[in-house]
């Protein structure tokens, strides 16, 4: 999958190859407390994500993805898409200078209804397996929308403690 329009002259290598986010989301869920909801991501490269869930619902999930990436602006601001085994949709915008996460989450039904099977690991086989049939729960009208913002609170190059992936693994 392309970085859009091309990675021929964008600025990809400095704003977003290898980069490693850690952000806190401050979610109001139903009973109107607020949450920090961890999450981590690694822009593995041009093609792809590596991720873990630390805080929330979906907490102990770590995963790859094939992945799409905008630059809406260079040096600022970078919008990376990707669809999981689950059937969830994700949108997040990169804000460089103001170190913040802007989020879309379309969540399928059997993922959000079903967060705890969600948990786990992509390499491993009954993991993938599971996620593959939360994906099957529902339907597109019926998915749950979450659109959040987050703080960085961690910007470095590298793995940190994710396990990088070979590029020949399957994904979406």
């Amino acid at each position: 999958m392309p970085v859009l329009p091309s990675l021929d002259g964008s600025s990809f290598d400095a704003d977003i190859r290898d980069r490693h986010l850690i952000y806190d989301y401050s979610v109001r869920v139903d009973n109107g407390d607020t949450e920090k909801w961890r999450y981590e991501m690694w822009f593995y490269n041009q093609d792809r994500i590596v991720y873990k869930i630390h805080g929330g619902p979906m907490a102990g999930r770590r995963n790859f993805q094939s992945a799409t990436y905008q630059c809406i602006r260079p040096g600022e601001l970078w919008q990376c898409n990707w669809l999981e085994e689950t059937g969830t949709l994700c949108s997040i915008v990169y804000d460089i200078p103001r170190k913040r996460i802007t989020a879309l989450l379309g969540f399928s039904k059997g993922h959000w209804e079903q967060n705890e099977a969600s948990h786990g690991d992509k390499r491993n086989p009954e993991d993938l397996a599971r996620w593959r049939g939360l994906a099957r729960i529902g339907t597109q009208v019926e998915r749950k929308l979450l659109s959040e913002q987050a703080d960085i609170v961690e910007d470095f190059r590298g793995p940190g403690d994710l396990e990088p992936i070979e590029m020949d693994w399957p994904t979406l």
